[in-house]
């Protein structure tokens, strides 16, 4: 099936919204303006009538009681040629002026013009010629009656339907040019919106066929475009960080785990061979570089499992204070094995949490804390309480972490000090699987940092939500 593009669809769209706006418009207004015109002709043949019985009155001459009978045919021929038929009568009936007896065939041919032109103009006002009467007086005497024929209940002369006539073709003419000009400004318009989504389109097609380090150059000046440009920008952005840090992830985890399968690998492959004796001592190297691999895949299964789409915190009113004396006495032993000094401080924050989630957290940030912090050196947690939110602030003393490595550090695998391997600083999932656990919470973690001189985490937590 043949689709329509979007430029020709907006164009076609305008014009026939115009053609139809206008035509509208043209046959309102040609309505309104016959209506109009009629009620102007009607009003005029009444004045007409009045003026020609007025002009009458003056033609009689009060001092020999008779009638200027050459000015009266005067003004009834004018009056025939306008379409109206007239005979004068004086008081006692006798005939003034009468244009039939004058001309009747002038006044035939006037009659038969104007039926058949109000017929085919106005078929439906069933018009006819009628005949009325007027009194003429002299100071309130009586002293005649004028009869006046004309086509009822109004018509139009021939200058009249010249002028209608002349409207009808303005009309028509505006709605062409409105057509026209409508065809112009709604191509360009149409250009000037589809090419934007069209780079769009071709963006996205790009994003498509994994190319994600492209972007629109430019902007709009529609509101609507610009946002649905940035939004597609963003995205192609974002998917070329998520394809960032996959490669990351799979090159990570295949260095985390080649140094203890090429271990593992080289120690059985000598005693298989006999190079070396299957000693107790090697056989225990093997068996600690495999407990590191299930601790690594142990690692990505609770990572996998804190950051699914299933992961609903199990939530319930719990105390900060109480999971951070807990979570600090589990780890006591790794505290006095590096004569650490831990202060907790701050009194009990209740928020609404999952408790085991809450444990994970702080657990994660203090086991941190202890691996970095140097010897003797101090750790502070600080419980605090807002408005809003709950906080805990976890602070060492120890190696601190670089400005430009901060934003990365809650990324799967990301070790700030890169001098440092598996089993010196861990395989990088903690800080992850933190962030994952706050966000599902609806909180914020945040880090504060200064190499040599320590690190502050700070997790804010909703008070209340359900």
């Amino acid at each position: 099936m043949f689709k329509k593009t979007l430029k020709s669809q907006l164009s076609l769209t305008i014009a026939m919204v115009t053609l139809v706006t206008v035509t509208l418009i043209s046959l309102l207004s040609n309505i309104l303006i016959n209506q109009k015109f009629k009620d102007y002709i009607s009003q005029q043949q009444k004045s007409k009538t009045e003026e020609i019985v007025s002009s009458l009155n003056e033609q009689y001459n009060k001092n020999n009681h008779g009638w200027n009978e050459d000015f009266i045919h005067i003004l009834g021929m004018y009056a025939l040629y306008d379409g109206y038929i007239i005979k004068v009568y004086e008081d006692d009936g006798n005939v003034v002026w009468d244009a039939e007896q004058h001309d009747m065939s002038l006044c035939t041919q006037v009659m038969t013009d104007i039926s058949q032109r109000m017929e085919e103009t106005y078929p439906k006002i069933s018009g006819k010629f009628t005949t009325s009467d007027y009194p003429l007086e002299e100071n309130g005497k009586p002293i005649g009656r004028v009869s006046i024929s004309y086509f009822g209940p109004f018509f139009l002369n021939e200058n009249d339907f010249q002028f209608l006539s002349a409207l009808n073709k303005i009309l028509v003419g505006v709605g062409l040019f409105s057509l026209f000009f409508s065809i112009i400004m709604g191509w360009l318009l149409a250009k000037r919106i589809s090419k934007p989504i069209t780079n769009t389109i071709a963006l996205a097609k790009e994003i498509s066929d994994g190319n994600y380090d492209i972007s629109f150059e430019g902007e709009t000046n529609t509101k609507e475009l610009n946002e649905l440009v940035l939004a597609t920008t963003h995205l192609a952005n974002s998917l070329n960080e998520q394809e960032g840090l996959r490669k990351k992830l799979t090159a990570d985890v295949a260095h985390e785990l080649r140094t203890p399968l090429a271990t593992v690998s080289s120690h059985l492959e000598a005693m298989i061979e006999g190079v070396w004796e299957p000693t107790e001592e090697r056989l225990q190297s093997c068996h600690e570089e495999i407990g590191r691999i299930t601790n690594l895949v142990k690692d990505l299964e609770r990572l996998a499992k804190v950051e699914g789409d299933n992961l609903k915190p199990n939530k319930d009113f719990v105390d900060l204070s109480k999971i951070v004396h807990s979570v600090s006495r589990s780890l006591e032993t790794e505290i006095y094995k590096k004569d650490l000094h831990l202060f907790i401080e701050g009194e009990s924050v209740t928020v609404s949490a999952d408790q085991e989630r809450m444990r994970q957290v702080v657990f994660n940030l203090l086991s941190n804390a202890i691996k970095y912090t140097p010897k003797q050196g101090e750790i502070r947690i600080i419980i605090k309480e807002t408005k809003d939110y709950g906080e805990i602030y976890v602070e060492d003393n120890g190696i601190g972490i670089p400005h430009e490595e901060q934003p990365f550090i809650f990324e799967r695998f990301y070790r700030a000090d890169k001098s440092r391997n598996r089993k010196q600083g861990g395989a990088g999932i903690g800080l992850a699987i933190v962030k994952s656990i706050v966000k599902a919470h609806g909180g914020h973690v945040a880090v504060e940092s200064e190499v040599d001189k320590g690190s502050r985490f700070i997790i804010q937590l909703p008070k209340n939500q359900s």
